[in-house]
């Protein structure tokens, strides 16, 4: 816990402008952003975090085109990029972007050193057990706030309803170590679908962090999560075909992330919000989460300045819609994914994709993204989702 003394008589009546419940990416980029801006200098802010963040339970990347305001973080970047699939293989230059990583524990580090000597913040470690309009209670007490901030994760009315498919990115990741130098250190594997697909959408992902160490990651876009051991066994088997004259593994991740256009703002009030994957940041199509965390925050930020009510942040766009369609299409067949994704990269420039992912392409160069699938299954999908 980082709590501040000047702030004993706030503490007393237990009342603040924002209490933020939850001290992961989200959270911890909010506070960051309004303690960052001198519009919320007279803001007093609660961040509750059950967890100890001491330790590199994760990896984010994201792909950007100039320097953003965490590049001191950044532990490495990469220019150029690979795709494959069963009978397509493309190699290409990643320009006007850079694919950029962070891992977890220096962002961890870089916020607290940051937040710690902020007068206007107080950290506490607590468990969030209750949010109702503006209290927010925990196991040890109840707090009040003009508005509230939860990425406080709860999958209940998400699995519960039918309306919209929910897959998941599901995965292990291994950092290996190799005996021979048999990674491009600036070269990434984007996704690689040449593992057996075994009627799902399954690829392996790779980040060279040097000639001789990557990160290898098993990954699925499906409904179910595999036993521990089958994502073992999968980069194992592909790490054998690789000339690394024998590796170690030095570290491992897992992950799992909703994919769903699930109406996650349909949760939010006058007074509070949902973020990151719990006010559905995630990008449904893809679960890239880091750097659209990056772009709401600063977005939310500027929202507050108007004093306008929380639920009307964030209001859905075409973008949406299209990550609407693609996951109704591979959810009814989930091994259609890596045809999904060759023939993206077939027809279009990897600028374009990437713009697109972004949610930053305009209309003709969406027109040519949805042009590049098998029509049928789209419109089949529409016609469903119209009537």
């Amino acid at each position: 816990m980082v709590g501040l003394t000047n702030f004993e008589s706030v503490m007393k009546k237990n009342h603040f402008n924002y209490i933020i419940c939850g001290g992961g990416a989200s959270g911890l980029l909010l506070a960051f952003r309004i303690c960052n801006d001198p519009f919320f200098a007279d803001k007093s802010i609660l961040l509750i975090e059950k967890d100890q963040k001491n330790s590199n339970d994760r990896t984010w990347c994201f792909w950007e085109s100039n320097e953003g305001d965490l590049e001191e973080i950044i532990h490495k970047t990469w220019n150029q990029s690979f795709f494959a699939s069963k009978d397509y293989h493309l190699n290409f230059s990643l320009s006007p972007f850079q694919y950029k990583m962070i891992r977890s524990l220096d962002f961890y580090k870089f916020m607290q050193q940051r937040l710690k000597s902020l007068d206007q913040l107080i950290q506490v470690k607590d468990e969030v057990l209750k949010i109702d309009n503006k209290k927010v209670s925990t196991a040890q007490v109840e707090y009040s706030a003009d508005l509230i901030f939860s990425s406080i994760f709860n999958p209940e009315k998400l699995h519960q309803q039918k309306k919209y498919p929910v897959l998941q990115q599901h995965f292990i990741g291994q950092v290996i170590e190799t005996r021979n130098n048999c990674f491009d250190p600036d070269k990434i594997e984007f996704m690689n679908f040449n593992v057996p697909q075994k009627g799902n959408t399954r690829f392996m992902y790779v980040l060279p962090l040097s000639p001789n160490k990557a990160l290898l990651e098993y990954t699925l876009f499906s409904a179910d999560l595999l036993d521990r051991q089958e994502y073992l066994d999968e980069i194992t088997a592909f790490a054998e075909q690789l000339p690394t004259g024998g590796y170690m593994v030095i570290e491992e991740e897992q992950g799992n992330i909703p994919m769903t256009c699930f109406r996650f703002d349909l949760n939010n009030t006058e007074n509070i919000l949902h973020i990151g994957t719990a006010g559905g940041w995630t990008k449904p199509s893809t679960g890239y989460t880091f750097q659209r965390i990056n772009s709401k925050t600063k977005a939310l930020v500027e929202f507050l300045k108007h004093n306008r009510p929380l639920s009307q942040f964030g209001r859905k766009n075409r973008f949406w819609f299209y990550d609407l369609l693609f996951l109704d299409v591979l959810s009814e067949d989930n091994a259609n994914g890596a045809d999904l994704f060759k023939r993206m990269f077939q027809n279009n420039s990897p600028e374009v994709i990437f713009k697109f992912l972004d949610e930053k392409s305009n209309y003709w160069q969406e027109f040519q993204i949805m042009r590049s699938f098998k029509v049928g299954k789209f419109v089949r999908a529409l016609w469903k989702r119209v009537f």
